[in-house]
């Protein structure tokens, strides 16, 4: 039977269930992916198992999120994460060295293998054709610790390319058409495979751009063939012997079919505050730039920065725009100055930054009060900047230079009226420094684990008692962002390895008042609508609700990873069978959940609650593997207990 790759990379690592859309199954992970901000806190749970290493055939940790250090915390969390690492078995990227995502790609993917990443943006790695998903941090840590990795099996939506990208378009405006079609929610449960003339077009980096932010469809992962352009790169980075040829076998089927012919694609732009809220370049052209900043998780690999460097070349950015360069790794840094891009950039008056994150999660690089921020990062959920009231818009590299030049946001084929559009190869052989990355050595498995007094012990959770009595602590509108109930930026990330300390900004951004509101109730219910909890994996937003007593969450519709959070800290993750109900469930409403740990042992589905004595269903849609994790109160709980799935 003809298979698309999806399938054949699922197959090949399905360990439980079947290959049926929705339905859970478990495959084998091969690599796994930890980054800082989620990293210490997935670290502290691997080490609540009690092994000696890991359990992976290749685990690693950056450090690319938390990089100032306005005081101890996040210097003493970095030693913390290269002691442990040292001390299980762990490759250890050292701050500086690069975002996860670039850095991976260039020293350890491999297409055909699997990896999750406690980052959502860890499909990235599709630009090596891995199926790569991101996950929260309990995920990943089992997964290290040699548990297989559950989740419901997706459907494949096929998207045959046609044609070439014209000029002043790159593969940006090719993932912000996806956003334009699907918007944030319309690739839900589905991976998104490439497939097609077109794709010969694209380079891995091209690729790496498309699978990073098709996180921002909802997709679970994107993933392309392994071809000739794969090999290119992977040679190119001294890996040639890692590459192996993958494609979908001809004549295979998909769950759902799309086709975009490149030759069609124009340059676009994600306006305030959503990736899909998506226009033509054109259609907002005109409006004053106050900051430009080229890099982050997509967009800062060799030839985002080359462009936009041989765009700037002899020319100085507008006196009213402030620009910035975030490299995507030293290497990238290394080989665009070593093709005297640093020099272009330099001297068109770019702040070129160390290679991290930065003002993708508001460490840094905040914008001013009401001014307009052309970005080429992935996301631009309200107050993620670190600004309140914030106008970020994301964009291609050329955008943004054009943007950095003229000071109004330009439509950069306008630019070729003035000069040549600079097309970029990668360079034939990347100059290739792993100084950076420490690798694990026998030696350094009897290193003593470093904690600094912002470490704390993880907090230990009650089991689901048989009824459930709470009050509605909070009622939320649709999409509201793991941004929204867990803020980053420079303030906050920096408690991420002290939940009782995190704690206190829990919905900060939505509600001031909502932690000392909480903080009066034994136990708590939140209410939200669609797409509630897309964005970021980060566990923080599910763990430090617990921690001050949510105990349930109702919404219309739940995005993938934040609702396996849920389960895995035990937070029942429930919907409205009737969404109008959802109009009932205003702050403060007594709510009661009877015989609820009886609903969950007998398997019910639909799940009785009572909201100021009127009774509403509500649906649990979780696997029997996450209906024991809940009862016992959490994932941690289940495995201390003994359990095996």
């Amino acid at each position: 039977m003809a298979r698309n790759l999806t399938r054949k990379i699922l197959d090949d690592h399905l360990v439980s269930g079947r290959l049926v859309p929705g339905e859970e199954i478990g495959i084998k992970i091969d690599h796994t992916l930890l980054q800082d901000a989620t990293g210490t806190m997935a670290m502290l749970e691997f080490e609540a198992m009690g092994l000696e290493r890991v359990k992976v055939e290749l685990a690693a940790q950056y450090v690319d999120h938390n990089l100032l250090q306005t005081d101890f915390k996040n210097a003493d969390d970095h030693k913390y994460l290269q002691t442990a690492c040292a001390r299980y078995g762990i490759h250890f990227s050292r701050p500086g060295n690069g975002i996860s995502h670039q850095v991976h790609m260039e020293r350890f993917g491999r297409p055909g293998l699997t990896m999750i990443g406690a980052d959502s943006h860890t499909p990235g790695a599709a630009g090596v054709s891995m199926l790569a998903i991101g996950a929260g941090g309990l995920d990943v840590a089992l997964a290290m610790a040699g548990h297989p990795y559950y989740f419901p099996c997706p459907k494949v939506l096929g998207v045959r390319l046609t044609g070439r990208l014209p000029d002043w378009c790159s593969a940006k405006d090719l993932i912000l058409e996806m956003l334009r079609r699907y918007d944030v929610k319309g690739c839900v449960g589905k991976v998104v495979e490439y497939y097609g003339p077109g794709v010969a077009t694209l380079s891995a980096t091209d690729r790496e751009t498309i699978g990073n932010m098709g996180t921002e469809l909802g997709a679970t992962s994107s993933i392309f063939p392994s071809d000739a352009r794969t090999r290119q790169y992977l040679e190119a980075q001294g890996r040639g012997a890692a590459w192996r040829e993958l494609a979908a076998d001809p004549g295979c089927d998909y769950d759902e079919h799309a086709e975009i012919d490149l030759a069609t694609i124009e340059p676009l732009i994600a306006c305030p505050s959503s990736p899909g809220n998506v226009k033509a370049v054109a259609e907002v052209a005109g409006l004053k730039v106050d900051q430009v900043i080229v890099g982050s998780s997509v967009n800062s690999s060799y030839r985002d920065l080359m462009v936009t460097a041989r765009i700037v070349e002899g020319r100085h950015s507008h006196p009213d725009t402030a620009f910035h360069v975030n490299p995507g790794s030293r290497q990238v840094l290394e080989n665009v100055a070593e093709a005297g891009g640093v020099m272009a950039l330099l001297l068109a008056g770019a702040r070129i930054h160390q290679s991290g994150c930065l003002g993708c999660i508001g460490m840094g690089q905040a914008p001013g009060t009401g001014q307009v921020s052309l970005r080429t990062f992935p996301r631009n959920f309200p107050g993620r900047s670190g600004t309140k009231d914030d106008k970020v818009y994301l964009c291609s590299p050329e955008t943004a230079a054009a943007a950095a030049l003229k000071g109004v946001i330009t439509d950069p084929r306008d630019l070729g009226k003035e000069m040549s559009y600079p097309r970029i190869e990668d360079p034939e052989k990347y100059l290739v420094d792993e100084s950076s990355i420490i690798f694990p050595a026998p030696e350094l498995a009897q290193t003593e684990v470093a904690r600094g007094p912002n470490i704390m012990k993880l907090p230990e959770f009650d089991a689901l008692p048989e009824t459930l009595e709470a009050r509605v602590a909070i009622r939320v509108e649709d999409n509201i962002s793991t941004d929204g109930i867990m803020p980053a930026g420079s303030k906050i990330l920096p408690l991420r390895s002290n939940i009782a300390a995190i704690s206190e900004f829990v919905f900060h951004l939505v509600d001031p008042e909502f932690v000392e509101r909480i903080k009066q109730l034994d136990n708590a219910v939140v209410i939200g609508g669609d797409n509630y909890g897309q964005g970021s994996s980060r566990e923080h937003a599910a763990l430090a609700p617990r921690f001050l007593g949510v105990r349930a969450k109702i919404v219309k519709s739940f995005a993938r990873i934040h609702k396996a959070n849920l389960c895995n800290f035990g937070i029942l993750p429930l919907t409205f069978k009737t969404p109008e109900d959802y109009a009932l469930c205003a702050q403060g409403k007594r709510v009661v959940f009877p015989e609820v740990r009886k609903h969950l042992r007998d398997g019910a589905r639909e799940i009785p609650v009572e909201v100021d004595g009127r009774t509403i269903v509500t649906l649990l849609d979780v696997s029997d593997r996450q209906r024991d994790h809940l009862i016992a109160g959490g994932t941690l709980n289940y495995v201390k207990q003994g359990g095996n799935r």
